[in-house]
């Protein structure tokens, strides 16, 4: 039954009980319709009473109609709020229904999801199971071909110690020789005599002049060069003007005899962080922060080519030693690249997880020698750029390579202060040079080997520059001129001067 039709049924009672009562009422009032048939005189009072009575009752009969009236429009409007409170309670319940309905379907679509990713989780263990036995083989094979490998290198070592121990044996009998035949003057007849004396590279027939030199003692020259700083000095090919490059992104020559400035060349974007030259001195390349590399013609004084693609600052570059077609770089983006001059552009990019400090071409142009921050020394294959080998040479970076003038040894530096001859043929540590007091500068730290191969030059964070005897392995002389630390040196091949250069931009030139 509905809250409406309830209403109406208490309305109904209600008239019910009234009409009844009035019935009563009737009854009631019969003996005072009986009684006025009575004299009025006597049965007056009496009536009053009653109709007193009567109107009282009818007061109250008044009332409860009233309370009953209001009571019954409370109900109704009651009754219309829960129906309106049922109405939107149906409606909630309609919605509940339809999101059940699509609840359900949810998980009906999941249900079949889950089922095709439970068959493809199936599948992919199945295939890891059989990946898995196929790189426990591949495994067994890597340590198989890995043992072998390692027979091979050893039965390479010691031909390769067999070969160098042949060698050693032919240039003590040189230099025996040599020896007695200087002491009669016949020096230009044994190099005729001996073979191997005029080493020739593997693709051409120049000859390498091996100048001898003394070590310096004395400063003849203390330049000013560059504001900010000269992080890379480097001497003509046979000659004695020196190029320096700086912070303040010029490169100047020098006149070392005179220590006038020749020549200011414009152009690079970054600080210049090392030099090379060809060999016909019409090149010069300068490696720069700003990520390029920049090849100016000695004639003109202009900007041949801009070489780009490294994307961090580039920290090192060296030119072929039997080409002046082609250049090397390094950069701290983790790649060294191999360029072509005439062309201007990358032939082949190296890529390796440790940044390089420094380069260096072997004598036959074939092999990179890359010196890394991890402290390793690494050859490169310059056609295929596959590693050939690789050395723990330091302790700390490697911030210096250079190559001998016969090409038989190999000096590298490094920021725990030692300073190393390799042997390039067994790549053994031949000598290890270090003084007191000797510390390097900077990642960038460059030292020198003399023209004649007799000595070794290298600057320190104390302003000093060390000469070593590489015969004796010890320091010959303390170069003190400097006020800062001093960055780089480099030697003439005439055998002299010796020029080092310091983070204030000072240059000075010792003979």
């Amino acid at each position: 039954m509905s809250n409406e039709e309830a209403a109406k049924a208490a309305i109904k009672h209600a008239l019910r009980a009234l009409r009844k009562r009035h019935l009563l009422e009737e009854g009631a009032h019969g003996a005072a319709l009986a009684a006025l048939s009575r004299p009025y005189v006597s049965q007056g009072l009496e009536w009053k009473e009653k109709v007193e009575s009567l109107e009282v009752e009818l007061q109250q009969c008044y009332k409860a109609q009233s309370r009953l009236a209001e009571q019954l429009g409370l109900e109704v409007s009651e009754s219309r709020s829960l129906k309106a409170s049922v109405q939107e309670k149906d409606l909630a319940i309609e919605n509940l229904e339809r999101e059940l309905i699509e609840t359900r379907d949810e998980c009906s679509r999941l249900a079949v999801e889950l089922e095709e990713k439970t068959k493809a989780l199936k599948l992919l263990i199945s295939e890891n199971v059989e990946i898995k036995g196929q790189l426990q083989q591949m495994t067994l094979k890597a340590a198989s071909a890995e043992a072998e490998n390692k027979i091979l290198i050893d039965r390479w070592m010691l031909q390769k110690m067999q070969d160098a121990e042949r060698l050693n044996e032919a240039n003590a009998l040189y230099e025996d020789m040599m020896g007695r035949l200087k002491a009669k003057g016949l020096e230009s007849l044994a190099r005729q005599q001996v073979d191997g004396v005029v080493r020739r590279c593997e693709e051409g027939a120049e000859y390498f002049s091996q100048s001898q030199s003394t070590f310096p003692t004395t400063c003849a020259n203390r330049i000013h060069a560059h504001e900010g700083g000269c992080s890379a000095i480097l001497f003509e090919c046979n000659s004695s003007k020196l190029l320096t490059g700086g912070q303040d992104r010029t490169i100047k020559l020098w006149d070392t005899s005179t220590g006038s400035l020749s020549r200011t060349l414009h152009g690079c974007l970054g600080s210049i962080l090392d030099l090379a030259i060809t060999h016909d001195n019409r090149s010069i390349i300068a490696a720069s922060s700003s990520n390029n590399l920049y090849v100016w013609d000695t004639n003109s004084g202009r900007i041949r080519h801009t070489l780009t693609g490294h994307y961090e600052k580039v920290c090192a570059v060296d030119v072929s030693k039997i080409s002046s077609r082609h250049i090397v770089s390094a950069a701290y983006d983790r790649t060294i690249k191999v360029w072509d001059l005439q062309k201007g552009y990358c032939t082949n990019t190296i890529i390796f997880h440790s940044n390089c400090n420094a380069l260096s071409f072997s004598m036959d142009g074939h092999t990179i020698c890359s010196g890394h921050v991890d402290g390793n020394l690494r050859l490169w294959d310059i056609q295929t750029g596959k590693l050939i080998h690789e050395v723990a040479a330091h302790s700390l970076s490697v911030t210096s390579i250079s190559t001998s003038g016969n090409g038989n040894m190999l000096l590298t530096s490094g920021r725990d202060n030692f300073h190393n001859l390799f042997d390039t043929r067994t790549l053994e540590v031949c000598s290890t040079l270090r003084v007191s007091g000797s510390r390097a500068a900077s990642n960038w730290s460059r030292s020198c080997i003399s023209p004649g191969d007799n000595y070794v030059a290298a600057g320190s964070a104390d302003g000093a520059v060390y000469v070593w005897s590489i015969s004796k392995c010890d320091v010959v002389n303390t170069l003190k001129e400097h006020t800062s630390s001093v960055l780089c040196c480099s030697w003439s091949s005439l055998g002299e001067p010796l020029c080092s250069a310091d983070k204030r931009g000072v240059i000075c030139t010792w003979i």
